[in-house]
């Protein structure tokens, strides 16, 4: 926070920044910029405002997901004393309560713009130079700005020998919005949105089988989490093959027949009512004008250097659509420190080792920081401290007790590398290790800190005292 006071700009521009795409890094982005006293317009190509994570992305599969746990909690109802005969799952209703939820959310981010007195012009912006977007709407006009910023996200990407009809052999967009539960589906990737999927899907009572090219669930992960994860969903009744290469998929009829090559060299013939695309994302870089501006790409994604500058002066690219990790939450520190940066209130910028990752499955995942091999990798002699859930009265009562905390230290100087967390809460206990880690608190300050009893983030301190032999519980 700066208590300088930001530039003033003169100049005969329209506005003083256009930003062009409306999800979390561009709405934020934009906030702060009026915020700070700058006349500022947003540019969106959809009727509704909040980009891919409020409308297709991490806001409605969070509704999808939390009928999933609500589902499998009634599965489990008897072991709570609780007898429920029978039950039915209205699919058209799941459906439809993650799109109103969606909308409820996007309807909060107009409200946000009009509160702000931001400008939003409806349709696709495409550069015409380094402080101009033409805007194709219902009608076409050229607006200008002394900063543009380009926010515009990414898309699903596709592999060759597994043609997207959007039909049967579909993206996340599709997936979300089935018209009936089907009965079998296969997917492709086992990145945060494969896991999450196959997880919703699974509890709904769809035959699920994962396919990952990698050794491992969530590649991103430290390796003991992945274990864990693949346990637990091996549990759930999901197959997986990991190790696996994809040779094609091919729509045929109402199935879809993909066959992989398993780990052993083995052929397998995957026949599913669906197959789910989930390889990970690319940019959104496609008609933005780039090429004839000059701002340059690579692989799919803008090319930044410090705050969002691109390559061309006065145009700045932020969030997925500049690559790095392809998270909301880092999106819009990004969009906020590229403003701070060119109001001269000097931003620090983004560690990526205090940027925290979460798959919302359950058990969920969380991570900050390192894995242990990562650390090893670096030259770090570690100390590891583990508490697993199993030991805690909290997760013990609410029947939870799958997964565990790990916490990896700098074995000379007690400092915390990495966080890693499966388990119910673990999406929401990360955020006290990045606290932690933003105030490079060290193994004792984490122990040391009084945490409430019972709870499910005692095994923070738990696992900070584990990695000294000085856990008390397990």
């Amino acid at each position: 926070m700066s208590h300088k006071e930001p530039k003033k700009f003169t100049h005969s521009y329209q506005f003083d920044f256009l930003i062009v795409g409306s999800g979390p890094g561009g709405y934020e982005t934009a906030i702060r910029a009026s915020q700070l006293g700058y006349k500022v317009c947003v540019v969106e190509k959809e009727t509704t405002l909040g980009g891919v994570c409020l409308n297709w992305g991490c806001i409605p599969t969070k509704s999808l997901l939390k009928n999933a746990e609500m589902i499998n909690g009634l599965k489990h109802a008897a072991e709570f004393g609780v007898k429920i005969d029978k039950y039915e799952i209205d699919f058209k209703k799941v459906i439809e309560r993650s799109r109103g939820v969606a909308s409820q959310m996007a309807k909060g981010v107009e409200f946000l713009m009009k509160k702000n007195k931001i400008t939003v012009k409806k349709g696709y912006g495409t550069l015409k130079s380094a402080h101009e977007v033409e805007v194709a709407g219902e009608s076409k006009e050229t607006v200008t700005a002394q900063h543009i910023i380009l926010a515009t996200g990414t898309k699903a990407r596709s592999i060759p020998s597994v043609p997207v009809d959007r039909k049967r052999i579909i993206t996340s967009y599709e997936a979300m919005i089935l018209p009936e539960k089907p009965e079998s589906l296969t997917i492709i990737g086992a990145g945060a949105i494969g896991v999450e999927f196959a997880y919703f899907y699974n509890a709904v009572g769809t035959k699920v089988t994962i396919v990952e090219a990698l050794p491992q669930l969530l590649p991103n992960e430290d390796e003991e989490i992945a274990t864990i994860l693949q346990r637990e969903f091996k549990k759930q009744g999901m197959t997986i093959y990991t190790g696996a290469k994809v040779d094609s998929a091919t729509a045929e009829g109402d199935k879809v027949k993909t066959v992989v090559t398993d780990s052993n060299g083995n052929k397998q013939e995957l026949i599913s009512d669906y197959t789910l695309v989930a390889i990970g994302l690319t940019g959104n870089i496609e008609n933005l004008g780039l090429e004839k501006v000059g701002v340059k790409t690579d692989r799919g994604f803008i090319v930044t250097t410090g705050f969002g500058k691109t390559s061309v002066e006065g145009v700045y690219a932020i969030g997925d659509v500049a690559g790095g990790m392809l998270l909301a939450h880092k999106a819009s520190v990004e969009g906020i420190n590229c403003i701070e940066a060119i109001a001269g209130l000097n931003p620090s910028p983004i560690d990526p080792l205090e940027v925290p990752a979460c798959t919302y499955c359950q058990p969920s995942v969380a991570h900050i920081g390192l894995t242990e091999k990562q650390a090893k990798d670096k030259g770090y002699e570690v100390k590891v401290g583990r508490f697993p859930f199993k030991a805690s009265g909290k997760a013990t009562a609410a029947g939870e007790t799958a997964g565990m905390v790990k916490l990896i230290f700098d074995a000379k100087y007690g400092e915390m590398l990495g966080a890693h967390i499966i388990g119910h809460e673990a999406t929401e206990m990360i955020a006290e290790l990045g606290i932690a880690k933003k105030l490079e608190a060290d193994a004792h300050w984490i122990h040391k800190t009084i945490h409430a009893h019972p709870t499910f983030s005692e095994g923070v301190k738990e696992a900070a005292a584990d990695a000294y032999g000085e856990a008390i519980n397990i």
